[in-house]
């Protein structure tokens, strides 16, 4: 056995450096790009809101579900190991599978389109401007990650001090500034339109994708300082910040934009900043933009290559995945296969008319199909007395956990009637993990 499949993970993130990951996954492009859909679809101002306060809602109770399973479980293989445990080999499999080839790297190269947007503003490269700047994303960030953990979860917490520095330079913009117009909340009255469920649907897709990224706090626990105890104040503490920086940030931008300003707005945060400091401050929405879009695609990458280095472990066809670099205290392969498969997204992306779309109806069935069943898996957990007796227990079981399996399921369903093609694309690629499972199983046992 060699050196670097003998090594383990050990512990080098802290309480604040994993809610600075928790935070700056989270807390990115999103809330600079989505409010606007989201206006879109609701019929009112306060119905807005309420659809950002559901999103913190269903992300706290879901937040408490996997507290409970990580202080339980602690493991680098995440949502990997609870589903191994709970539902056998298989499911664990299609789960890496999923996040190897839909989900995380989905994720990535959606980032990596919309720096490659906004960074074309300051320097165009040409027709494929914004995939240049997309691949030089991904190799950047990947090689910094290979260079080893204590580096990558530096720059993840200067990025994310950044971010939130800059989300509450808002608010307090937003709050001081005085419009010529003053906005106020709506209630709904007799000329407000009553939205449709696919209405409400399609606004939550987009709701819970800003807040989307929470759940990769699992990966960290086996690199965690006293991961039962730590898990849920990263957990917790980051849900509730995370929802109170969005709930101010959009009543900030009601206050300045107006409701019907908001909605028509394709770029929020520059014509927020433009109607507060003038054209000038275009530039410094972009750098901001960037800087977000860096500080999700670092965390996303440090999080997801974990998945594949589990899977590695356990399955030796694709055991090279498995080898820890200890000198690095890093995932050196599962890296670079999250970063090829990234890369390869990229390069589809470039011949897209709509890549940034399109990979956002990709990512979101597969993704909700496994944070369900990894849902089902505190259920299983519970019934068959396997959770730790040190571990943290959700207060007021088992309604928690079944308002968020409710949550799951509907957003399902939303993401496959409400979605485009792309959503069908995402669940055919899974299903193609099928020939490589049964293969990995016969190259198992011909080697035991």
């Amino acid at each position: 056995m060699s050196k670097s499949r003998s090594s383990q993970p050990r512990p080098s993130f802290n309480t604040f450096s994993s809610m600075a990951v928790v935070i700056g996954i989270v807390v990115g492009i999103g809330i600079f790009r989505l409010p606007p859909i989201i206006a879109l679809n609701s019929s009112c101002e306060l119905q807005f809101l309420l659809f950002w306060v559901a999103g913190g809602f269903i992300s706290l109770m879901g937040a408490l579900c996997y507290a409970e399973l990580s202080s339980s479980m602690p493991n680098a293989g995440g949502e990997y190991h609870f589903l191994k445990k709970g539902f056998g080999d298989a499911t664990g499999f299609f789960l890496s599978w999923g996040r190897m080839t839909v989900i995380q790297v989905g994720s990535i190269a959606l980032i990596a389109f919309i720096l490659g947007d906004y960074a074309t503003v300051i320097l165009d490269l040409g027709k494929y401007s914004a995939s240049i700047y997309a691949a030089a994303m991904v190799l950047i960030l990947t090689a910094l990650n290979i260079t080893g953990t204590r580096h990558s979860s530096r720059t993840q917490n200067i990025l994310t001090s950044v971010i939130l520095l800059a989300l509450v330079t808002t608010i307090i913009a937003g709050f001081i500034f005085t419009p010529g117009e003053t906005s106020r909340l709506t209630l709904l009255e007799k000329d407000t339109p009553v939205f449709s469920s696919g209405a409400a649907g399609l606004a939550m897709i987009f709701v819970l994708l800003t807040y989307g990224g929470w759940s990769e706090a699992a990966y960290l626990t086996e690199e965690l300082h006293n991961a039962r105890k730590s898990i849920v104040r990263v957990l917790f503490f980051g849900i509730v910040t995370i929802t109170t920086l969005y709930l101010l940030v959009n009543i900030s931008y009601i206050h300045v934009l107006g409701f019907d300003g908001l909605r028509e707005s394709e770029t929020v945060a520059y014509d927020f900043t433009e109607r507060i400091f003038g054209p000038v401050s275009s530039l410094v929405v972009v750098v901001l933009v960037v800087v977000s879009a860096l500080s999700t695609a670092n965390a996303t990458i440090i999080t997801g290559a974990r998945t594949n280095y589990a899977l590695g472990r356990d399955l030796r066809l694709l055991g090279f995945m498995g080898k820890w670099n200890a000198r690095r205290n890093t995932p050196v392969n599962a890296l670079l296969v999250q970063g090829f498969m990234s890369l390869f997204l990229v390069g589809i992306g470039a011949w897209s008319q709509q890549a940034i779309e399109t990979i956002v109806d990709y990512t979101a069935p597969v993704f909700w199909v496994f944070i369900l069943l990894t849902t089902l898996c505190l259920f299983i957990f519970r019934f068959r007395n396997t959770v730790s007796a040190s571990a943290y227990r959700i207060p007021f079981y088992p309604i928690p956990p079944l308002l968020f399996l409710f949550a799951c399921a509907y957003m399902l369903y939303s993401s496959l009637v409400y979605t485009g093609k792309g959503a069908a694309v995402g669940v055919i690629i899974l299903l193609a993990g099928f020939p490589v499972w049964c293969l990995a199983n016969r190259y198992q046992k011909t080697k035991l």
